[in-house]
């Protein structure tokens, strides 16, 4: 809440201007200063989604063991015409009773980035670390709402290391111009 001015007491100056002074706000200064990186989210937004439970209705039937969960995470990117890059980050997950498939979920989830003040060298790894890191937690309340809907305990999926992954990736392709 904003102070009232005090009015000057008899004898005392008045003050040159009324103005009102907000803690944190940005100064002048602050706001014509050069931005550092900057990674701003666009948008984000389910591609495609599926669940399939082919085994229904035997494959809910109390009394069966717990399906053993497989789970893929994969990283797809786009860059498109404007310099932003979509980015979707592609979840399947199988649950088996031995030879039996009991689901199927399948999520595709993506999100349109845009990046200023960002070296070309720096840009790879926001798009294969950051943009997913960013993506993550809503691809894995679908998934769990997706499991759950599907009459199966939600599955609650751990945070992928991304900066391994993306690791990988580089160490995979070097080998690959190295064997070309």
């Amino acid at each position: 809440m904003a102070k009232k001015p005090k009015k000057p007491k008899k004898g005392e100056e008045k003050p040159a201007e009324d103005t009102l002074s907000i803690e944190g706000a940005p100064t002048q200064e602050a706001q014509d200063a050069p931005q550092g990186p900057m990674l701003s989210v666009l948008a984000q937004y389910t591609k495609d989604q599926s669940f399939e439970n082919p085994g229904a209705p035997n494959s809910l039937r109390s009394g069966l063991p717990a399906p053993q969960i497989g789970v893929n995470i994969e990283i797809g990117r786009q860059m498109l015409d404007d310099d932003s890059v979509e980015v979707t980050l592609i979840l399947r997950a199988e649950g088996r009773r031995e030879n039996d498939v009991a689901f199927i979920a399948e999520l595709e989830y993506a999100g349109l980035f845009a990046f200023q003040g960002v070296g070309i060298e720096e840009v790879q790894p926001l798009i294969m670390i950051e943009c997913p890191r960013l993506l993550f937690p809503f691809a894995r309340q679908i998934m769990a709402s997706m499991t759950q809907n599907g009459g199966f305990p939600p599955i609650l999926l751990d945070p992928p290391d991304f900066t391994a992954m993306f690791r990988d990736e580089m160490m995979r392709r070097a080998q690959d111009v190295g064997v070309n």
